[in-house]
């Protein structure tokens, strides 16, 4: 039974033989191992093409500033995981990266997204992008939706990963229409949401890569590869430096019980 379309059956990312692996076009063992970097290998996977200097140097950037922000709830999920199967790192590796929802991680997507409507919009309505992100903004307002890729719950001030991100851009010359729409949703914001948010990284994030020329269907897979990174290093030390039961014992102790009667002695 068919389930969706299936009409050409073919992958261009990767075949192999009895003698040679072969990477969209390249050789693995003779033109990559050893040829190019990760992130070169990364963005040659996505895109089959090598990054041009500024690419690779700017996804080098963003994966350095999203893989690591403390005790977040993906890498909790991943040491509680751990701490209860230490035989399955696999497993709370996997718990972490199930938390890149809309709220974690996944809002580089969708601030992709967003800034990609504000685009199409200027260029249908034939308007400027400040007057588009206005409308897209009213209208959000209006629907009480939040603005992805701004605001942040302690860089009240100005997410210090972000503004590095687009100061890169603009040196390297890179930045263009994604990162100028950014910016200037930040300036509308408080007029329309009635306070001010700043640019975060999930918003830098998109803006400097989509004008670097990363397709965007591809965006929420930055956090996810650079986050792994992260929670390989906490699960490393959590094995030798375990906190996840203290973690979860501290949640326990944090929530108070407010059903009814009396939460009481209860088995685990």
């Amino acid at each position: 039974m068919k389930v969706g379309k299936q009409d050409q059956a073919f992958s261009a990312i990767c075949t192999s033989d009895a003698h040679t692996i072969n990477i969209r076009g390249k050789e693995l063992a003779t033109e990559l191992i050893g040829e190019v970097s990760f992130t070169d290998h990364f963005f040659f996977l996505v895109t089959g093409q090598m990054p041009m200097p500024d690419q690779r140097a700017l996804l080098d950037a963003v994966l350095v500033a999203i893989s690591e922000h403390g005790l977040v709830p993906s890498n909790q999920a991943a040491r509680m995981t751990l701490a209860a199967a230490p035989d399955a790192m696999q497993g709370a590796v996997a718990a972490g990266i199930l938390g890149c929802g809309s709220v974690v991680l996944g809002s580089t997507e969708a601030c992709g997204r967003f800034l990609e409507r504000i685009v199409a919009r200027a260029r249908e309505e034939a308007t400027s992008t400040k007057e588009a992100a206005r409308a897209e903004l009213t209208e959000m307002r209006a629907a009480r939706k939040p603005v992805p890729g701004y605001g942040h719950s302690q860089h009240r001030e100005g997410d210090p990963r972000a503004l590095r991100l687009i100061d890169l851009a603009n040196r390297r010359k890179v930045a263009g229409t994604h990162v100028s729409v950014l910016e200037e949703v930040e300036k509308l914001i408080p007029d329309i949401y009635g306070r001010h948010l700043p640019i975060n990284v999930s918003g830098a994030i998109p803006a400097v890569m989509l004008d670097a020329g990363f397709p965007a269907g591809a965006l929420k897979g930055i956090p996810i590869l650079a986050r792994t990174a992260s929670l390989i290093a906490h699960l490393h030390e959590e094995a030798s430096r375990s906190i996840g039961f203290i973690l979860a014992g501290n949640a326990a102790e944090a929530i108070a019980y407010d059903g009814p009667g009396l939460a009481g002695n209860r088995a685990d």
